[in-house]
């Protein structure tokens, strides 16, 4: 053969006996000539285990399929990372974090996060839910999170992929599903966030996704059918249930997070919790119990931690106008406004605003993917 066997093709193929080095079993389903390199999937029990790589006549090589995606996610996610976390890819955000010490507070969106590398904790009122390299973190309503790298260093940071979960696109699997398709619901409680085990589908699927920041030309045609099929796996995956309520208008979860969206968006507005349960059809205590199940908070402590994070966007371009900024967002005692602030983002919040604007300070981040 002549000269060294790259690193990739001689991955795992030693530790594997039945599917070691061979110019026999496998060559039925070789996909290219014998001569220089090709690749196939091996004809084994392992079918989507392990694919083989020919390296010239009658040569075979088997690379584990999971640890070569594992290890292509990362390289993608890796070169493609951005500051604002953002990509051409409508939807899809990447997160690099190296830094530990970094305590991220913002909103979580509606969104499926995966790590390939490193890790993340989040804080949702009194839950703390962790997610590592090959674990995934489903949040299906908009929560105020504080989140925070973990196993991660300058030099090997945490590496995250996230995609916004769309009610209606969701709703377009539920009914394009044929009958028997879909799990049958198991009557498992509400939650605000879950964290499941990244299956070879769903990662296979993300892969795809991201290479097409590698082929703008394919995106287009592409990336819908990649997402759709990155909804499917969730949909019917550890946690599809949760999912799938997402797409049913009329479920216990799409009412709160109805709920929480109206009270995104007019946080200024005081309300009564009689008001909210009467605008998505439900009684008083059956609101209150599914919102303070998924969110964790009630409703007025929801618009509270709404409500501070405005002011701290907000604070960033005004950092000496706090009381102006306190009376925006709905509070009307600046002093009230100080001592919330503080207790939840550390610092008062003209002190908070000026750290942001140092020189050499890290921008104000998200805490999710």
């Amino acid at each position: 053969m002549g000269g060294p066997v790259p690193q990739v093709l001689r991955h795992r193929a030693s530790s594997v006996p039945s599917l070691r080095e061979s110019g026999g079993e496998g060559r039925r389903s070789r996909r290219r000539s014998d001569h220089g390199l090709g690749d196939g999937v091996a004809d084994s029990g392992e079918k989507l285990a392990y694919s083989y790589r020919t390296l010239g006549r009658g040569c075979f090589y088997y690379v584990d399929v999971t640890d070569a995606l594992e290890s292509e996610f990362r390289d993608l996610l890796r070169r493609h990372a951005q500051p604002d976390l953002s990509t051409p890819l409508d939807g899809v955000t990447i997160c690099e974090m190296g830094d530990t010490a970094v305590l991220s507070a913002s909103m979580s969106g509606t969104v499926f996060a995966a790590i390939a590398q490193g890790g993340k904790r989040l804080a949702v009122a009194d839950r703390v839910y962790e997610y590592r390299a090959g674990q995934h973190l489903v949040a299906p309503v908009d929560l105020p999170v504080t989140g925070q790298a973990i196993d991660a260093t300058p030099d090997r940071p945490t590496l995250g992929f996230g995609m916004a979960l769309e009610p209606s696109a969701i709703a377009e699997l539920l009914l394009a599903a044929g009958p028997g398709e879909l799990p049958r619901a198991d009557g498992r409680g509400q939650a605000g966030m879950v964290v499941g085990q990244t299956s070879r589908e769903l990662l296979d699927a993300m892969v795809r996704l991201l290479r097409l920041l590698d082929r703008p030309q394919d995106r287009r045609v592409l990336a819908p059918a990649y997402k759709r099929e990155i909804l499917w796996r969730l949909m019917t995956g550890e946690h599809g249930h949760i999912v799938r309520q997402l797409g049913l208008a009329d479920s216990s979860l799409s009412h709160v997070a109805h709920a929480a969206q109206w009270i995104r968006e007019n946080y200024q507005q005081s309300f009564r919790v009689e008001d909210l349960a009467r605008m998505v059809s439900t009684s008083v205590s059956a609101f209150h119990r599914n919102f303070q199940a998924v969110t964790s908070m009630s409703p007025i402590q929801f618009q509270k931690h709404v409500r501070l994070q405005a002011a701290r966007l907000m604070l960033l371009n005004e950092p000496h106008d706090v009381t102006g900024v306190a009376h925006r967002v709905g509070y009307g005692s600046s002093s009230q406004f100080s001592r919330e602030y503080r207790r939840q983002f550390g610092r008062p919040p003209s002190a908070d605003a000026e750290s942001f604007r140092r020189p050499g300070s890290r921008p104000l981040q998200v805490a999710l993917p």
